[in-house]
């Protein structure tokens, strides 16, 4: 009886994993027939790589809150880390090596970059808990946006030269150049980005986030979450699940940050691109898809990134129906009756799933 009821756990598992994979799998089927036949405009098709960095974002950031249950607010700060260290990797080696090799290296760069920041911050900061977590992982957020924004490195024929100063300070020669710019950031970044290498880091960020999740580690997290004194009474290291997971959901929000950066020719730290409101706005994308539900994040990222767009038609009323619809989306997520609803919606679908099997 056991072995049966692990069994059908283990195929309802595998097959909500299914569904979200096939779900952002007929996305990208459905966007490629309406860019062949032309029924997409030049605005919505410009939104297809950032609708993809925003799932990813979302999705991770899910991974620390939702599953390991602490609330943070630096998110923007590791995209940032990511963003710059791939875009540097990109710049220096633009013509050295073919440019999907390049392409593909500045991606790992950048998840190494944002998961050892990960790792650092972790350490001193997952021992804090609720607000306090909140406020210290907003403020490295804020200190690495402002770093940057104050960080000159050029290179010449005698190597790399650092400043925070100015550029003049950098002493370089003639044929040097400036990578990083202060404040105007780095320009000149190759344009890799797409909408399909986009999709393709969507579904490996899946991968990796949900084997996490059904994993022993995975357990383990969420037991973290849970009960942290039942966890720790039973052996379980939470300092090493705690790194774990907010290393991981670091890492992703790097390759997001290198994808953002090959999707722009010119890229700065400004607020709007890493500051405080970006955290923030990751943060609705996972409260309204449900904290812990992927696939809810992964929805509630591409309606809310597409909605304001698809209403800009509707100048009076835009932001009208946008309010209404976050009120809906929180009320479906977070009503009891509307929980109580779609646990019925289940246990029909899967109990009728059963009977099929009992009668063949």
């Amino acid at each position: 009886m056991n072995k049966m009821n692990s069994k059908l756990k283990l195929n309802k598992t595998t097959k909500n994993n299914l569904i979200t994979y096939l779900l952002v799998i007929a996305a990208y089927l459905i966007v490629q027939i309406l860019l062949a036949g032309g029924h997409m405009s030049s605005l919505m098709e410009g939104l297809l790589v950032p609708l993809c960095i925003y799932v990813m974002l979302a999705v991770s950031l899910n991974l620390t809150v939702g599953i390991l249950g602490e609330l943070s607010l630096g998110h923007a700060g590791f995209m940032c880390v990511g963003a710059f260290s791939g875009a540097f990797f990109s710049k220096c080696m633009q013509g050295a090596m073919p440019d999907g090799i390049r392409f593909l290296l500045a991606l790992i760069i950048g998840a190494v970059a944002a998961g050892i920041f990960g790792v650092l911050i972790g350490i001193p900061v997952l021992r804090l808990k609720g607000d306090y977590l909140a406020i210290v992982t907003l403020a490295f957020g804020e200190i690495i946006k402002n770093l940057v924004n104050v960080l000159y490195i050029g290179r010449d024929r005698n190597g790399f030269h650092f400043s925070m100063k100015d550029s003049i300070s950098l002493h370089l020669e003639e044929e040097g150049e400036v990578i990083i710019n202060g404040a105007q950031g780095i320009t000149g970044t190759p344009h890799d980005a797409s909408f399909t290498v986009g999709i393709i880091l969507i579904l490996i960020s899946l991968a990796i986030i949900l084997n996490l999740i059904h994993s022993r580690d995975g357990r383990a997290i969420m037991s973290i979450r849970d009960n942290r004194i039942a966890a720790e009474s039973v052996g379980i290291h939470i300092t090493k699940y705690k790194l774990m997971a907010f290393s991981i959901s670091a890492a992703i929000a790097g390759v997001a940050g290198v994808l953002y950066a090959h999707n722009l020719s010119t890229l700065t730290a400004l607020p709007k691109n890493f500051g405080y409101n970006m955290s923030i706005m990751i943060l609705v994308y996972v409260v309204l898809g449900g904290i812990g539900n992927i696939r809810g994040s992964i929805i509630s990222a591409v309606v809310l990134t597409l909605l304001p767009e698809l209403l800009r038609g509707l100048s009076d009323y835009r932001m009208l129906i946008y309010a209404i619809v976050l009120i809906a989306m929180m009320l479906l997520n977070w009503s009891p009756k509307a929980i109580l609803w779609k646990e019925r919606i289940k246990e029909k679908y899967f109990s009728g799933l059963k009977s099929k099997k009992e009668v063949k």
